[in-house]
């Protein structure tokens, strides 16, 4: 589990840094497009090899496209939205306030209790994003619709997963990644041919090295071990393990991008070190 933990967390937080290089030459939509294209391409290969099953159980499709909506449609379109206001790693932290969304709805739709431990770790974790957010909070006042889309994709990604695990996936294995990304694909290309146009040139090796990256191992891989941990971990702690991603994305701005690192920032990185550490340790004498 704590390999699937830190493969996940390599895998989306390096990613950052790269989507906004990506973006400096490709539109959003497009982008997007290319990137599940691509995931769709390299689980579709994975599961032939493999030959694990295509098939859905039956009566799962409504689940499978509310997650697939949660977790790929609205978290693609409305990160996209939030980035054309804000700097992307801004964006970043509002999108991974989604453990704090998951706790919220645990506790009003599914009257989830919090123990000690995990109420604590959720706190310092709000600490930490909090922190992350301080230092931009006036591009932010500049840019409402810019927090109002980070926060929503933080929110639907909770949705979404919430119904990935209170679904039970019988016989599905990769294949529960495979279809959120085939049915994310279409409305998001055809949103790209009617707002983006046909590209006119060919995006640089740069470019498109790290868009094909992005989809090959950020969406298709980190997202396959995403639902493995959500279907190991309760829900909780599995949405709490995502907290440090924006902080590998932070880390990762200040080494690929040379962006600065402020005081805050670090202690933005050691809460969210504590935060892990009371959600996926067990107390002595348990």
């Amino acid at each position: 589990m704590l390999a699937l933990l830190v493969a996940l967390t390599l895998a989306w937080g390096t990613n950052w840094p790269m989507f906004k290089i990506a973006l400096d030459e490709l539109p959003v939509l497009t982008f997007r497009t290319i990137v599940l294209a691509t995931a769709a391409a390299m689980l579709t290969a994975i599961l032939l090899v493999r030959g694990e099953s295509f098939a859905v159980p039956p009566g799962k499709w409504p689940a499978l496209a509310a997650a697939a909506a949660g977790n790929i449609f609205v978290w693609n379109i409305a990160t996209s939205l939030a980035v054309l206001y804000i700097p992307s790693g801004h964006a970043s932290v509002l999108a991974y306030t989604m453990p704090l969304w998951v706790a919220a709805l645990g506790f009003v739709f599914f009257r989830q209790r919090l123990g000690g431990r995990l109420l604590a770790a959720l706190l310092i974790g709000a600490l930490a994003v909090l922190a992350l957010m301080t230092p931009n909070l006036q591009s932010y006042e500049q840019a409402p619709a810019g927090l109002f889309w980070g926060l929503f994709a933080g929110f639907c990604w909770a949705c979404g997963t919430f119904v990935v695990k209170r679904t039970s996936w019988a016989g599905m294995g990769l294949s529960l990644t495979f279809w959120q990304v085939v049915i994310s694909l279409p409305p998001i290309a055809l949103g790209a041919l009617v707002i983006d146009g046909l590209p006119d040139r060919w995006p640089s090796a740069a470019a498109l090295g790290v868009t094909i990256y992005t989809g090959a191992i950020p969406m298709a891989f980190g997202t396959a071990i995403w639902f493995a941990l959500v279907k190991l971990l309760p829900t909780q702690v599995a949405a709490l393990s995502s907290i440090a991603i924006p902080i590998v994305a932070v880390v990762s701005g200040v080494l690929i991008l040379h962006e600065p690192l402020s005081g805050l920032q670090a202690l933005a990185i050691a809460s969210t070190v504590v935060a892990l550490w009371l959600a996926l340790v067990p107390a002595r004498g348990r």
